[in-house]
């Protein structure tokens, strides 16, 4: 089997296949399929996946690999067959969905240089180009306007070529240690010899006469309290010797984690956690939904289930959304479970996430806990898969491979034969329908642990507030209630729903709004920089102070951002302490677990922030949450609005009164009529559902019917729609009869960074060939994709605009 099979670094349709190579002999004993390889490619050097090894090709005559980046494979047979899958199911490239399974420093780079190959002279362009090098890096050529064609013709004639420099950066940490040398007797004769003047040189030789084991440098030198030349002048004699040694980094070194023990269940966790421990000890697959409300005690129905799989000697993976990675959630699992931990988000450095993954890797852990790409853990012996708050729509990647980690983790359970739990006190309407039609097993926590009844929430109805005269953001009722907490040493959160909510800046006289001049969507007005921002290319301008349509001066702000809220909240309630919490404030590392240890330590009264408080934050002192902006998200142009409005009404309700304090909730709205804002307020799931579904069933959408979004997009707008149109043709003569092919037409955003978008949406029950049609019309564009025109199909939209 002297063949490897590899898949390419190319992320082109035309090379999505696998390519034989030769196996050279230094490399036959230890090469195995998951390791990454150099292989020739053309002209150039690239990396690539090894996906299986075979003894013989359909072609005769085989490139060599060159090398061999890793000495274990980075990826096991199981992720490669996962990967396979992946790429299937979302239409992606198959080196896509591999790449989409490894932490970012084991994706390899190239650097692209330009090599002369003859003294004979060049064209003047490239003389200039060159200046008396041989070498240049390819980024200096596209710099200049010196064109592709006379770079073509000068590597075809042999007088140039370009070399593809693989950059596989992989960082590891290194530690100097220091150890004797010598023997203990050959380190004492050598004290003598000393001069008395180098006391410190005495006293290091003294030191490593009674512990011979290794220090690191930086440790002896501060003990010692000594320079690197004591240390250098000892090892120039011979008496002690260095060395680098590899030590992971842990972003949760220096926490000191409290061990916690398992609870008492409550009856209601104990007959919920009951089909979990079966289908662990059965070793059977079982999807189940445990339904529970919020302060129910779901965490702890995990961490007992984790830990039959652990004395099982299984492993654990335990998904959690972003945003609710907080500090508290890792405390939990690392309280139970200590260094047998490994968590990885985004807000780790490369270095750190690398670092878990190789922790994983090697076995050192049997807990993962993580994001979304936490479920492609490089485990073998998985015993359960936790998908927490499952209903989060962080849990679907947005762009290639567009994969949900719900159906990576189903389709992981089925290889393992392993339960995967998912967790909600909300959960999407498509997964309570199948636990409705017993494809899946549901599990209800309808209490909280503590028996606190859930707390009391009400509507405010903001029209009554405008016409009772009341012109700001909070209610009376709000204020009141506010002022009455501060009094009483307790705290607030006040959540603003800012989805598809910005300030924007428009004229009063003429109505103009500033809009990007690349994207067709309003600037967003940023008060500290004082300037209108793009969200989606990052153009911005300043603001202008007389407008550019009808040079009127009557330039007004509308919209609500958090910093308004916070300026507001200053004036209305002088005496409140308040810590602010979004994307301006939570940019440095490290900077989400500082807001959230001064609020838990008490040093300020109300927590303000975006959807990012929602979930999963526990403080005993919290009796009142308030929700600005209830309805911002209702009138967004997305089917799943009201679900959304109802998850996150419920999601921060939930963060009130878990402890001994009651809570209360009030949410403030403009449409305080509607049915999810009226059943959040009764944390009545059920109705919610039944609603919603006939809503669903009525206007043809999930559950009920499948859908696929596909967008097209170029900078020329003919261009785009000839050939949507065209896509919509060829895909119209192959579904059913009752399949809906919606479009095209214009995306709800027309235009982003200067590229026209338009859309077209299938709507459908049963497409078994849909994916086999889909991927054969997209061969039929092979052309025009060429030229930057591109098509991106999700096969299970989230995200509508």
């Amino acid at each position: 089997m002297n063949i490897a099979k590899v898949i390419v670094d190319v992320p082109a349709s035309s090379t999505n296949q696998t390519f034989d190579y030769s196996i050279p002999l230094k490399f036959q004993d230890m090469l195995k399929p998951g390791m990454r390889v150099i292989v020739p490619f053309g002209p150039r050097k690239i990396m690539g996946f090894v996906v299986e090894r075979v003894s013989e090709s359909t072609f005769s005559k085989l490139k060599d690999i060159i090398d061999v980046l890793d000495v274990i494979p980075v990826l096991t047979e199981e992720l490669l067959d996962l990967g396979k899958w992946v790429a299937k199911e979302t239409l992606s490239l198959s080196i896509t969905a591999l790449q989409a399974m490894l932490p970012q420093v084991l994706k390899s780079k190239y650097k692209k240089e330009i090599v002369r190959m003859t003294d004979a002279m060049l064209p003047d362009e490239l003389e200039n180009l060159f200046a008396g090098r041989y070498v240049v890096s390819y980024e200096e050529f596209e710099k200049r306007k010196i064109s592709y064609y006379q770079l073509q013709k000068s590597i075809q004639s042999g007088d140039i070529s370009i070399d593809y420099i693989v950059q596989s950066r992989i960082t590891k940490k290194q530690v100097l240690m220091i150890k004797p040398a010598r023997e203990s007797h050959f380190l004492e004769e050598a004290i003598i010899d000393i001069p008395k003047n180098a006391k410190k040189q005495k006293q290091l030789l003294s030191y490593f006469i009674e512990n011979t084991e290794p220090v690191p440098q930086k440790e002896l030198l501060k003990n010692f309290q000594t320079t690197n030349q004591t240390v250098k002048n000892l090892v120039d004699k011979g008496l002690l010797e260095t060395y680098k040694e590899e030590v992971l980094r842990n972003p949760y070194d220096d926490h000191q984690f409290e061990r916690t023990t398992a609870l008492e269940l409550t009856d209601e966790q104990k007959n919920a956690i009951e089909p979990i421990l079966e289908s662990i000890h059965t070793n059977h697959h079982d999807v189940i939904l445990l339904h529970g409300v919020t302060g129910s005690g779901k965490t702890e129905v995990y961490l007992q289930a984790i830990q039959q799989v652990i004395d099982k000697g299984a492993e654990a993976i335990v998904l959690v959304p972003e945003i609710a990675l907080t500090p508290q959630m890792v405390n939990r699992f690392k309280g139970r479970f200590g260094k047998n931990v490994a968590v990885m988000h985004s807000a780790l450095s490369a270095g750190e996430k690398y670092d878990e993954w190789r922790r994983i890797q090697r076995k050192e852990v049997q807990v993962v806990v993580g994001a979304r790409s936490a479920i492609f853990a490089p485990f073998e012996n998985i015993g359960i898969i936790i998908i927490d708050e499952e209903h989060e729509t962080t849990y679907k990647q947005e762009d290639n491979p567009r994969y949900h980690a719900r159906d990576v983790a189903i389709y992981r359970g089925k290889h393992h034969h392993c339960p995967v739990v998912l967790g909600s006190a909300t959960p999407t309407l498509e997964s309570y329908a199948r636990a409705a039609k017993d494809v899946y097993k549901l599990a209800t926590l309808s209490k909280r642990t503590n028996d606190q009844p859930m707390p009391h929430v009400d509507i405010i109805d903001m029209r009554a507030e405008l016409h009772a005269g009341n012109r700001t953001m909070f209610s009376r009722k709000l204020k009141e209630r506010m002022e009455k907490c501060i009094a009483n040493k307790e705290q607030i959160v006040l959540l603003l729903n800012r989805r598809g909510y910005s300030t924007f800046v428009m004229c009063r006289d003429c109505g103009h709004v500033n809009e990007c001049p690349h994207c067709d969507i309003a600037l967003t007005y940023h008060k500290n920089s004082n300037r209108l921002k793009c969200h989606y290319c990052s153009y911005e301008e300043m603001v202008p102070t007389i407008c550019p349509e009808c040079s009127s001066d009557l330039i007004r702000y509308f919209g609500t951002g958090t910093q308004r809220v916070e300026e507001a909240l200053t004036e209305l309630i002088p005496q409140a302490r308040i810590l602010r919490m979004d994307v301006d404030t939570t940019r440095k590392k490290g900077s989400h677990e500082r807001i959230l240890r001064q609020f838990s330590e008490y040093k300020a009264d109300i927590l303000l922030g975006t959807q990012m408080i929602a979930k999963g934050l526990d403080f005993e002192n919290v009796t009142l949450v308030g929700v600005l902006t209830a309805d911002s998200m209702l009138h967004l142009p997305d089917f799943r609005s009201s679900e959304k409005t109802f998850q996150l009404l419920t999601q921060v309700s939930g963060r009130a009164g878990r402890h001994e304090l009651t809570g209360e909730v009030l949410v403030q709205t403009y449409t305080p009529d509607h049915y999810s804002i009226k059943l959040a307020s009764e944390y009545n799931f059920i109705d919610f559902y039944k609603r919603e579904m006939g809503m669903r069933k009525k206007f043809r959408y999930p559950p009920y019917y499948f859908l696929v979004l596909i967008t097209f997009s170029h900078e020329n707008k003919v261009k785009v729609v000839q050939n949507a149109q065209r896509f919509v043709h060829l895909l119209m003569k192959k579904v059913n009869p009752t399949t809906i092919v919606l479009g095209p037409t214009p995306s709800p955003i027309p235009r982003i960074k200067d590229r026209y978008r338009y859309q077209c949406m299938i709507k459908y029950r049963n497409e078994p060939n849909l994916r086999t049609n889909l991927n054969q019309i997209l061969t039929q564009f092979e052309d025009v994709r060429k030229e930057d025109f591109i098509i991106s199909i999700d096969m299970q939209p989230y995200h509508l605009m």
